[in-house]
């Protein structure tokens, strides 16, 4: 019986995204659940290593490469190929595309095949956004995903309102099934509990994340000189997070080596319990420049932690002001290091604010309502 057709046979959902650690970070437990379900569930990704953390409870694993930030038109449409190729030999009933490469190519070859269901997820416009100007390359982008996915059988997954608008208002959203407004990928509450902060030794600065620019590692490590005179007695940062050699806003190794004394700043690198760093930690930074919403500031909230962002798209959704922490602008160093230097002077403030990251986490971030639509959503395509 050919695939597709959903008499007599388990409906078929293929997971597609860029690499196998992001997956598991991001998706995995949905993948779990969708198992549980009656999925039968596929998963393709570039395989790093970690290729067997996925291939669990009946998922099934796809090695499927992409590059990232490739734009040569030669080897995008090789790409394109590929996608069309991997979705012609399972003709899934619903194909959940993660991250703007798989959305752009997948959801044309979706529709020239037939696909029943096309889920969409926009987990943050990227880089090539983050300047809010729309270029060519930035217009390009948008008139393909005009292409396949302004259609009756896709939904859109949003994690937060600006990135919404950038599509509604360049009309990519019109004739879509269902646009969907889900924050982040959510939090498992359980294994990440409350904990209480330990305040024996020097407060503990976290910036837990990818080691690129437009995280904010400049002006973070300018924030560090400008408090260094002052507090390298009496706080640390520690960073953790491995450099991303295929993205073009990747810091090097070497400038990270080098601002890493191991006492006043240490960067570990890719570190695997990270829920025992947030643990150790007194209050988590990042002061990036645009996140879809981002894992590491709700794991933050879920363990108990103060957090000082930046007012950036994504960031500011995980931050109420003066509540569980502090916005600060862009690209500004100086109020990054004054907002720090707010909480590291406040033991009390940075507690209070820790059970309020909590609570938002416990009322707007639990991964079980984040399973629960997406199901809903995969659910809908195939009726």
């Amino acid at each position: 019986m050919e695939k597709g057709n959903l008499k007599g046979k388990m409906k078929t959902l293929l997971i597609i995204t860029n690499v196998d650690w992001f997956l598991i970070s991001h998706r995995l437990v949905l993948a779990k659940a969708a198992v549980k379900n009656g999925w039968d569930v596929y998963v393709a990704c570039e395989n790093t290593g970690r290729a067997k953390e996925i291939e669990v409870d009946g998922i099934k694993f796809i090695n499927f490469p992409l590059s990232r930030s490739g734009t040569n038109p030669i080897k995008e449409y090789r790409l394109y190929k590929r996608f069309y190729e991997l979705y012609a030999s399972l003709r899934p009933d619903v194909v959940h595309q993660i991250t703007i490469k798989p959305v752009i190519y997948g959801s044309i070859a979706a529709q020239k095949l037939g696909i029943l269901g096309i889920a969409n997820a926009i987990s943050g416009m990227g880089y090539m956004f983050t300047n809010s100007k729309i270029g060519l390359l930035q217009r390009v982008i948008l008139y393909l995903m005009r292409m396949g996915g302004n259609k009756k059988n896709v939904s859109f997954i949003f994690q937060n309102n600006e990135d919404l608008n950038v599509l509604k208002e360049n009309c990519i959203l019109s004739e879509t099934k269902s646009v969907n407004l889900i924050k982040g990928s959510g939090i498992d509450l359980e294994m990440f509990p409350f904990s209480e902060m330990n305040f024996s030794q020097k407060t503990r600065i976290l910036f837990a994340s990818r080691m690129l620019w437009d995280k904010g590692v400049r002006e973070l490590r300018e924030a560090t000189e400008i408090l260094k005179e002052k507090y390298r007695n009496k706080i640390e940062f520690v960073l953790i997070g491995k450099a991303d050699d295929e993205n073009r806003a990747s810091v090097s190794a070497e400038y990270l080596k080098s601002w890493s004394d191991g006492e006043y700043v240490t960067w570990k690198g890719h570190v695997e319990d990270v829920f025992e760093e947030y643990k150790k930690s007194h209050l988590v930074v990042l002061p990036s420049y645009r996140e879809g919403l981002p894992k590491n500031l709700i794991e933050a909230c879920a363990v108990g932690r103060p957090i000082v962002t930046t007012d950036a798209i994504g960031c500011k959704d995980c931050v109420d002001e003066n509540i569980n922490g502090y916005k600060v602008p862009v690209m500004d160093s100086k109020a990054l290091a004054n907002a720090i230097e707010k909480l590291i002077l406040n033991q009390d403030l940075m507690i209070n604010m820790g059970k309020k990251s909590r609570m938002k986490a416990e009322l707007e971030f639990d991964v079980k309502n984040v399973i629960s639509e997406h199901l809903r959503i995969y659910q809908d395509l195939i009726n």
